[in-house]
């Protein structure tokens, strides 16, 4: 009973140690939460908001049975102080809002009102990333989640254009019946956008898309374009056979391959407010025929917050060979897609191999490198090759030893990158993975004959679907090592899509199918029905090795034709799937054999029995009433005969496949009966043959794993036997994060196995794949708790001067593909983060209020806020009376401009935000504008701290802060000062060690300006007015460009010269005349103020005896 209870407290513990991270795959959650932002949300809708310029208007109700329980359940909640919030989040921000606790009498959901600028500041338009919007309710133990998303539809580039003329619903009606294929394209940082484009036969001319903002939840409100006259104005006349071939939406062109050449969309960053044009690129020599059997390849990667080493490349591939004067059948372009270059490097200097047909191109942004899939149609050979990239272009020098495939790949359709990571897959008639930019390859699948014709691929969900040609759906998980079949596809055209959440969708000319009602968390796959048994044909002999192991061998007849024995093997599909049997039973399917021997059977599985087998009974099989006797026939066949028989005991013909199972002994498939006594069977382990024993009743037992008259077993995916947790501060899937130069990153993540009906794994339960190990230092570090939960820790640090990005990948590999995550990439960039940025910290701490009233005493009354003058500029070292900075502050050109008298003055001094306006009002100036220091905003600036003279040994104390620290600037980083509107009387000083001291030089010596040490930074200022400084680190010891300014008014500052020096001098030239007047009195006896009495006792004298008379 302790030692229960101790367990408990543990498990408990290692919960708690991730409180409140988010744990993935523990089921269906209830879908409880209904939301919009447009209007009144719908029951059993996935929640799909819009960002507008406007507030964020969200309203959430709780669904139930019906309105008035919906309502009650409302009401408890709120009466409870419980309300939902709202987690907003992408892969570098997480925000947390609160719905509104009161509740109107009539008023049956939560509301919540969040400004705009809450969320993000910006409003340009640029590739930005789709949110995830996280709706959550904690009651007791109870969680309510439900997910969903919000997309900044001011923001999101290929929704500011009209794309053609639009079209109404009758219209796209009439071209249903001539649409032969159906491709689609999304956004690479928002799938919830997405355009499809109907493929049209002969019969019907023209360029026909559909864009949705939504992912197709409302197929019906997908707003569709006739793109027709657009092309043929870049054509400049008009063809007959124009269609839609493919396309793709890149970060911010949209390129369009039809059957009369491709054609590339201005850059969506900019619209004009028409119609989006396209203009044509040529490629010479290639005509009509050719175009209609080409193909666009893109490497999927969202480009928010861009980076300068991430760029956009798409590949054409054309399927025919190339003439002498062609440079190549395969063409590469780069964003803008102006110029379009050969794939392949100078023939002269490659080798034989690269003279093979192209079949794809991608670029590998990780690795600077192009990988070729490359098919020679003579010699029958598929080769993968990966070349240095030099100078954006593909060099003859290979990056690696080409990778020749096996014969078996003997049909290559393409290769792909799954969306943001380095997983790269080539298929066809076979799958092959590669998890090292294309150095190796390793074997997925082999469907031999059906081929796989394209692949879908969710970025959030890492799901990667593949379309055989019969139709057959096969599922994998991104870097897992096993697939399944999910289902299969009667429709003749159609196009499968995953939205931004991973929900698949499949895709028609009139309607799409999403699968119906969905769980909080998670994918739908109904739209494939029920999955499908992944078994074969054939029987199986189960050979037990002890209670709970279990080999099946795979029965394939003696006289099998060759090109069919494949479909009567196992293969990698199989691996960690469920056998079972049509009775009772399962078993864990943990290994996958390949041999020659024993006859009869070239494969078998290693499984873990789940569920006990259920046997086969006297009345289904009389033959069990007997004893039983081995003898040997041949090398590979024995017969079993039945003795001490009674009345009713014999082999019957139903019993032929049944397999006879002896423990200890080998098993024995029954494969003959060659009357009621006798049977053939092979032995699944000749060396353990009994020969000539007899076993007498119950010692021996018959299992019915059989294909005569329908099969008897059948395999299964088995359920998520993993649940996958993060740690507190990683509330994304697909996190992006940056590391600078010198700094690290650590991320934590359990594994926790979630059923004890599969043997717990004693070795590590999750793979770590690092695309490019060479950019960054990984190491990983892994135990088992007490629970049997498995935590990895990994770090990952910066230390060269290389910049660039690559991907970091944590595989729980034992899991399986029903589990919604089984792979968690993350996005890990040598390079500054967007959020990094350097800091002034006042030794002064002013409020904001005080700021906006501007007025801010000190303890001796004097105010530290200084209102700067309309139009003000600082003074020069000329005088005061004589600007000469081009940077106005407080601007406004309906005032007059003062100090403008002097002919320098007035030859500088210019408008920034102000510039071309009339009015202080029309520069449109923000707070944060207002409240800059940057001199970029200087119009807008009208506060500044004030100091009284002289500002002695003022602290310059600095921080780096981003998104989850604070760190002062310190060694090894160096900065230089200067002051922006090149004012003196200012002086720095500061403390250099020993160890910075020669760095300190060189740098100077490099620089030309003088370099200081950040730690101990003070300032003294001499001069009078404003002073503006800038802080710069100094470039290579980290990737930001750490740039600071603050601004300083000295005020109470004497008279500058010469007016101080005049009154100076002019006071000592008095004092110095009234002394030397006294000396000169002194010296001959002269005394004035005896005289001045004299005088006025003489002048009141006369005047009394004036009074009298």
């Amino acid at each position: 009973m302790e030692l229960s209870l101790i367990y408990v407290i543990i498990l408990l513990l290692n919960m708690f140690e991730f409180s409140s991270g988010i744990v993935y795959n523990k089921g269906d959650t209830e879908r409880r939460f209904a939301c919009s932002s447009q209007g009144y949300p719908k029951e059993n809708e996935i929640i799909k908001l819009f960002l507008s310029t406007e507030n964020l208007i969200i309203q959430c109700f709780f669904q139930a049975e019906n309105e008035n329980l919906s309502k009650e359940m409302l009401s408890i909640f709120t009466s409870g102080g419980l309300a939902p919030s709202l987690g907003i989040i992408n892969s570098t921000y997480h925000g947390i809002f609160h719905f509104n606790l009161t509740l109107y009498s009539d008023r049956v959901f939560w509301l919540i009102d969040i400004p705009r600028g809450n969320i993000t500041g910006n409003t340009d338009i640029a590739a930005v990333e789709e949110w995830l919007v996280r709706i959550t309710l904690h009651k007791g133990l109870n969680i309510y989640a439900t997910e969903g998303t919000l997309l900044d539809i001011v923001r999101e580039p290929i929704l500011q254009w009209t794309l053609g003329r639009a079209m109404v619903k009758h219209e796209v009606k009439t071209l249903y019946p001539h649409v032969i294929d159906i491709k689609v394209t999304k956004c690479p940082c928002a799938n919830d956008v997405a355009i499809i484009g109907f493929v049209l036969n002969t019969t019907y001319n023209g360029v026909f898309i559909g864009l949705t903002f939504s992912g197709f939840w409302n197929y019906g409100s997908t707003m569709w374009f006739d793109l027709t006259e657009n092309i043929y104005t870049s054509l400049h006349e008009e063809h007959s056979g124009l269609s839609l071939i493919d396309m793709v939406l890149t970060n911010h062109v949209l390129v369009i391959l039809t059957s009369l050449g491709v054609f590339v969309s201005k850059d969506l960053r900019y619209p004009s407010g028409k119609i989006l044009k396209f203009s044509r690129a040529d490629f010479c020599g290639f005509e009509r025929v050719d175009y209609i059997k080409g193909k666009l390849w893109y490497n999927e990667r969202c480009f928010a917050n861009k980076e300068h080493f991430e760029v956009d490349y798409i590949t054409i591939t054309f399927d025919r060979n190339r003439t002498l004067s062609e440079s190549s059948s395969c063409f590469f372009g780069k964003e803008p897609f102006v110029e379009w270059f050969p794939c392949l490097p100078d023939q002269d200097k490659i080798a034989t191999y690269m003279c093979s047909n192209v079949v794809t191109f991608l670029m590998d942004q990780e690795h600077d490198a192009g990988v070729y899939l490359l098919y020679d149609k003579l010699k029958k050979t598929t080769i993968a090759s990966v070349n240095v990239i030099s100078k954006n272009n593909p060099n003859s020098k290979p990056k690696f030893p080409p990778f020749l495939f096996p014969p078996s790949f003997s049909s290559p359709v393409g290769m792909v990158f799954h969306p943001r990571s380095h997983f790269l897959y080539a298929y066809g008639n076979q799958i092959w993975l590669s998890v090292d930019g294309g150095n190796t390859f390793g074997l997925l699948a082999d469907f031999h004959d059906d081929i796989v014709k394209t692949s879908y691929h969710s970025y959030y969900t890492s799901d990667i679907t593949f379309i055989c040609l019969s139709g057959r759906v096969f599922l994998t998980k991104a870097g897992l090592g096993i697939y399944s079949e999910i289902g299969t596809i009667k429709n003749k055209v159609f196009a499968l899509y995953y939205d931004h959440l991973g929900f698949i969708h499949k895709l028609t000319p009139d309607h799409s199918e999403d699968g119906g009602v969905f769980e909080g968390f998670g994918n739908s796959r109904s739209i494939f029905g029920q999955p499908p048994d992944m078994g074969f044909n054939t029987a199986l002999a189960p050979q037990f090795l002890s209670f709970s192991e279990v080999i099946f061998f795979a029965y394939v007849p003696l006289d099998e034709p060759p090109e069919t024995i494949h479909t009567k093997k196992f293969n990698n599909m199989h691996y960690e799937k469920l056998i079972q049997s049509s009775k009772s039973g399962k078993a864990h399917i943990r290994k996958i054999l390949q041999h020659k021997t024993p006859k009869g059977f070239l494969s078998s599985v290693i499984a873990e029995t789940v569920n006990a087998f259920g046997l086969e009974d006297e009345n289904e099989s009389p033959c069990l009433s007997s004893s039983l006797l081995i003898d040997k026939t041949s090398n590979f066949t024995y017969k079993l005969t039945l003795t001490l028989q009674t009345a009713d005991s014999s082999f019957k013909t139903s019993d032929i496949e049944k397999t006879v199972v002896i423990p200890g002994y080998s098993s024995f498939l029954i494969t003959e009966i060659l009357d009621p006594s006798n049977a053939l069977a092979l032995a699944t382990m000749p060396q353990s043959v009994p020969l000539n024993m007899t076993f007498v009743r119950e010692s021996w037992f018959l299992y019915n794993f059989g294909s005569v008259n329908g099969r008897k077993w059948s395999i299964f995916s088995k359920p998520c036997n993993y649940w996958f947790q993060q740690s507190d501060d990683s509330l994304s899937l697909n996190v992006v994060k940056y590391i600078d130069l010198g700094n690290s990153q650590v991320f934590k993540v359990k594994i926790i196995p979630n059923s004890n009906r599969f043997q717990i794994i004693d070795y590590p339960l999750v793979e770590v794949s690092v695309g490019n190990p060479m950019l960054l230092e990984v190491k990983v570090e892994g135990a088992f708790d007490d629970t049997n939960s498995y935590l990895v820790e990994i770090s990952v640090t910066s230390k060269s001067l290389r910049q660039g990005s690559t991907s970091l990948a944590l595989i729980a590999w034992a899991a399986s593909t029903q589990c919604f995550v089984t792979t968690v990439v993350t996005t890990l960039k040598s390079s500054c983060s967007y959020l990094r940025a350097m800091q002034h910290v006042s030794n002064i701490i002013i409020p904001f209020e005080d700021w906006i009233s501007g007025v801010h005493e000190d303890s001796q009354g004097f105010n530290m806020i200084k209102t700067l003058p309309v139009n003000y500029r600082p003074p020069s070292n000329m005088g005061i009376a004589i600007p000469l900075t081009d940077n106005f502050y407080n601007a406004d050109p309906s005032k007059p401009i003062p100090r403008n008298l002097f002919r320098k003055s007035k030859e500088t001094g210019k408008y920034k935000q102000c510039a071309r306006v009339a009015s202080r009002e029309e520069c449109n100036c923000t707070n944060d504008q207002k409240f800059s220091h940057a001199v970029a905003f200087s119009d807008c600036k009208e506060k500044v701290p004030r100091f009284k003279f002289p500002v002695i040994q003022y602290p310059i104390s600095l921080e780096i802060f981003s998104e989850n620290e604070r760190i002062p600037v310190k060694s090894p980083y160096l900065v230089t000062v200067t002051e922006v509107n090149m004012r003196k009387n200012w002086k720095l000083k500061h403390f250099v060690p020993q160890n910075v001291k020669k760095l300190k030089n060189h740098l100077e010596a490099v620089l030309r300006v003088p370099v200081y040490n950040p730690s101990g930074l003070n300032i003294s200022i001499r001069g009078s007015e404003l002073f503006h400084f800038r802080v710069s680190v100094v470039p290579g010891v980290t990737f930001c460009n750490l740039v600071e300014e603050f601004q300083i008014y000295v005020d109470e500052v004497p008279l500058p010269f010469p007016g101080h020096t005049l009154i100076a001098v002019a006071a000592a030239v008095v004092l110095g005349g009234l002394i030397f007047t006294a000396f000169m009195l002194q010296l001959h006896n002269i005394h004035p103020w005896r005289a001045f009495r004299r005088w006025v006792r003489r002048n009141t004298i006369n005047l009394s005896n004036t009074t009298i008379n």
